[in-house]
């Protein structure tokens, strides 16, 4: 089947890119502090699968690649349940989880991290109203 330029249009994300500067590290960080399932190395990079999107850790290869990440939003359903567990494995936050936004149906929460490269990741919450 053959897709005009038209009707073309990105609507997956596959794999999502963060700078590292020590591989080990990053990989202890990612793994055993924020729990995330390990899949595989190879030199200069890592992968995790995080919920069918495939996160890749990686030492850049050329200057313009070095610079930190666009923030991540990780969906948790209990938001303070998440930021005590992880501020007691030593996660760095940027302050405790807040509410977003009211909306019809849910609130929106959340609250920003730090990992080792001091790249921001955030925590998001929807928790439904009454």
């Amino acid at each position: 089947m053959t897709t005009t330029k038209s009707e073309f249009g990105l609507s997956q994300i596959s794999q999502i890119a963060i700078i590292v500067h020590d591989l080990d590290k990053a990989i202890a960080f990612y793994r055993d502090t924020l729990g995330m399932r390990f899949l595989f190395q190879v030199p200069k990079m890592a992968f995790f699968n995080c919920g069918g999107i495939r996160l890749m850790l990686g030492i850049p290869e050329e200057p313009k690649f070095d610079h930190p990440a666009s923030i991540i939003y990780y969906k948790v359903a209990d938001i303070q349940g998440a930021y005590e567990t992880l501020s007691a494995r030593g996660v760095t936050f940027l302050g405790k989880p807040h509410l977003v936004a009211k909306l019809p149906d849910h609130d929106l929460w959340m609250a920003f991290l730090e990992d080792v490269d001091k790249n921001v990741l955030a925590l998001m919450s929807e928790v439904r109203n009454g």
